[in-house]
């Protein structure tokens, strides 16, 4: 019996590294504020060694935090092997601002530390801890992981591992000895991928008669499937030029806001809708007015949106990797009236809820488990610009959550941008707030504070539709906690 060990990626993994060319960085990240609390040294900074001490003991119910990346040889397909250099200390990584340390400071270096790549050689993953924030008794963690690990559900559930939700500060017990075991050498892995590629026909068979165990009737289920296909299929393969696209440079800039989710779930409640709808609503708006504002007809538009879907099966929850699907479609740019807006966006979502277009996402995915490595990495740059932005809402914990005892105020999430995508924005709940970052290419929007300053105005103008009086929408999150006790003092 072999003594190596080995993790294949899935192919839908895998396609993540795939889709890393360029200047295409395909890592997930967020942007966390803390109060110090009991993570404040003698001289007010941040106890580093004990955030180190903290994020050790942790690693063994995550082992992909020690593994790397481990090419299979003529493949396009890499796998897990245990990394027998493992350096926590290059992984948790400290830092300070210059003073007098504003957002404005923080969001720089947030930019300048997600537009670099993650070393394929190390664990794909980093953590730097800021301090020297203006006010002195906060902090910030930026989280950087690639997203061949993680999607936005594992995300959280990595979440609710790393941090408590406990004010106390955590016992620190004595981390377990870390065992690395052997990798496989490039011939191994080349005749194993070689027997497994050999074996393909059968395991379509295979994952044939999976699809069709999922319902007792095999007809209703191959016409859902492929009709989902086809919808998707529908869609197209390309989008259309933009102000918001262009081919992605080496930089990045990072943007974010707060706002209270119970004016989020007012708005819904007001207009007989979903959250995410009310989402997609605001960001419906605040495109057309960017358009607009750049002199483009918004009426010879059409603005596709991809905003993914989490396919993950209760029993994968606490699982990394990623086990997610998409919805694609246009955008009602043309509308002007929000109350329209969202009226043809709850009509096409309720659409792709029943036309399962996700399954047809989800079983191209499976498809690519059949499909020789060597062209799916001819396919993937192919494959990711049918689209002008990403636009992912992922329910994040509602209780605070506190690492050793300091308390989480904020996350802010940052989604990848694709090859041609200049903006993408992503939203996470937390603790009775919305954070929403904006991730963005300067080189292609150079103003993306003009475009925030357009999602606020939307913001305003849905709620104004719901007949909601909301609190503020802003960068910091200490107003929006003081909106949120004047509303229950109120």
């Amino acid at each position: 019996m072999a003594q190596w060990h080995y993790d294949r990626l899935s192919a839908q993994d895998n396609s993540f590294l795939l889709w890393e060319k360029g200047h295409v960085r395909m890592h997930v990240a967020s942007t966390n504020i803390f109060d110090v609390g009991p993570l404040a040294n003698e001289t007010g900074g941040v106890d580093i060694e004990l955030v180190r001490r903290a994020t050790e003991s942790f690693l063994h119910l995550v082992p992909r935090y020690r593994q790397r990346l481990h090419e299979i040889p003529a493949f396009d397909h890499s796998v897990w092997v245990d990394d027998p250099h493992f350096d926590l200390n290059y992984h948790v990584r400290h830092t300070a601002l210059p003073a007098p340390g504003t957002l404005g400071q923080l969001k720089d270096l947030v930019a300048r530390v997600m537009a670099q790549p993650l070393d394929r050689k190390r664990p794909m993953w980093e953590t730097w801890i800021v301090e020297g924030l203006e006010g002195g008794d906060q902090f910030a963690m930026i989280t950087k992981i690639h997203h061949c690990m993680i999607d936005g559900s594992s995300g959280v559930d990595l979440a609710n591992i790393q941090f408590s939700t406990s004010p106390e500060p955590m016992e620190l017990a004595e981390p377990k000895p870390f065992q690395p075991r052997p990798a496989p050498r490039r011939l191994e892995l080349f005749l194993d991928e070689a027997k497994r590629t050999a074996g393909i026909p059968l395991e379509i068979v295979r994952d044939f008669r999976n699809f069709v165990e999922e319902t007792e009737d095999l007809r209703d289920d191959l016409e859902t499937r492929v009709n989902a296909v086809t919808k998707m299929l529908g869609m197209g393969m390309s989008a259309d030029d933009t102000p918001l696209n262009g081919r992605l440079g080496p930089h990045r800039r990072f943007e974010w806001v707060s706002c209270l989710l119970d004016d989020l779930k007012a708005m819904r409640k007001g207009l007989g809708c979903s959250i995410n709808d009310v989402v997609l609503t605001i960001v419906t708006g605040a495109v057309r007015e960017y358009l607009l504002a750049k002199g483009v007809s918004v009426k010879d538009i059409e603005f596709k949106i991809s905003t993914p879907v989490s396919v993950r099966k209760e029993e994968e929850k606490g699982e990394l990797g990623n086990k997610v699907s998409s919805w694609i479609f246009a955008l009602p740019i043309a509308e002007s009236d929000p109350r329209r807006q969202l009226e043809i966006i709850h009509e096409i979502t309720e659409e792709l809820k029943e036309t399962n277009q996700a399954i047809g996402v989800q079983m191209m995915n499976q498809v690519q488990e059949w499909t020789p490595s060597t062209l799916l990495s001819l396919g993937a740059q192919a494959m990711s610009g049918p689209i002008n932005t990403i636009v992912t809402n992922v329910p994040g914990p509602q209780l605070p959550l506190y690492l050793h005892g300091a308390r989480v105020r904020a996350i802010y999430p940052a989604v990848p941008l694709m090859q041609g995508m200049g903006l993408g924005i992503a939203l996470t709940s937390y603790a009775g707030t919305m954070g929403i970052g904006f991730n963005c290419d300067p080189d292609i929007v150079p103003d993306v504070d003009f475009f925030v300053a357009r999602f606020q105005q939307a913001f305003e103008r849905v709620a104004e539709a719901a007949k909601v009086d909301v609190g503020p929408i802003s960068d910091n999150v200490y107003e929006i906690y003081d909106a949120m006790e004047a509303k229950e003092t109120a």
